[in-house]
């Protein structure tokens, strides 16, 4: 029997072969590995000492002077005595659902807007596109901010504020990617045979147009990590015993420098909890670098 031929399969699995011959994609998913691997196992790396609540950083007194790493805390205390450890290891699960939840519906709500906008035109796609250049008017940070600031503090609230304001990114790079696709043989002779529009562009026209809105996705989970740690670091998360990365460096913004005769003495307390932040971004940057490379027309084969 003749093997059956799948460009689209094909096609996959060529994008990968490009990623992965990219050695920066291999150290960004080694990082990466590292991350899941740590978050599937924070249970077991450190044990919850609170059982209703997986993500309450255990602290042993109340002193506000850190202490340096020990046999009891391999990665020191911070302000109020809370385990950076604990924080670290828990801190990434939380890095991670705020990445999941921000990445997946503000690419849903950007795919639907962008796909309706560049399939239908016209005033449909005049509505959506200048509902979108008003979220485009205000900064993003600023504008997230004020959201945050307006539901209260939380790091639900967070997420919703980074959802409600991302999505137009993703929204208008999926229209570009429409606009010419919708324009192509295949689609235009569905259209004669009548094939409702919901077929055509669940079927045909978003699998084809989806590509740079994932490497976009890459590339902007980095701004959102950051954004996410920024606004724990200002107090607009959780608690200060929840096990977050922003809300960990805030602890240590008093001893980020120690005493003049020792300035570093602290040290512990900004390089694990900051060190994670920069190694998460980077894992996902030099991944979204490679996608980009890889879907760039120039670079690609003929």
């Amino acid at each position: 029997m003749a093997q059956k031929n799948y460009p689209r399969l094909k096609e996959f699995k060529f994008l990968l072969y490009r990623i992965f011959r990219n050695p920066s994609a291999v150290v960004g998913m080694i990082i990466l590995t590292f991350f899941i691997t740590v978050a599937f196992a924070a249970p077991y790396l450190a044990e919850p000492k609170y059982e209703d609540n997986p993500y309450k950083i255990p602290h042993k007194g109340y002193s506000r002077t850190p202490k340096p790493p020990s046999e009891n805390n391999v990665f020191g205390t911070t302000s109020g005595q809370y385990d950076i450890y604990y924080g670290v290891v828990w801190g990434t699960r939380t890095m991670f659902k705020v990445v999941l939840v921000v990445i997946t519906l503000s690419i849903l709500i950007g795919v639907i807007i962008g796909t309706s906008a560049g399939y239908f035109g016209g005033i449909v796609d005049e509505i959506l596109m200048r509902i979108t250049d008003v979220f485009f008017t205000i900064p993003g940070l600023v504008l997230a901010l004020a959201m945050v600031v307006a539901f209260g503090r939380g790091i639900d609230k967070i997420m919703l504020a980074l959802i409600l304001v991302r999505w137009r990114n993703y929204a208008r790079v999926m229209r570009s990617g429409i606009l010419t696709l919708r324009e192509l043989d295949y689609i235009q002779s569905a259209t004669v045979m009548g094939v409702s529009d919901l077929k055509i562009m669940i079927r045909h026209v978003v699998p084809n147009a989806i590509y740079p809105v994932m490497a976009l996705a890459f590339l902007d989970i980095g701004n959102i990590v950051l954004a996410a740690a920024f606004f724990a670091f200002l107090g607009l998360g959780e608690s200060q015993n929840y096990a977050d990365w922003g809300q960990m460096v805030a602890l240590a913004r008093n001893y980020i420098v120690g005493p003049p005769s020792d300035p570093l003495r602290y040290w512990y307390t900004v390089v694990y909890p900051g060190a994670s932040i920069v190694l998460f971004v980077l894992g996902f940057n030099l991944i979204g670098d490679a996608l980009r490379d890889a879907l760039d027309p120039k670079l690609r084969r003929r």
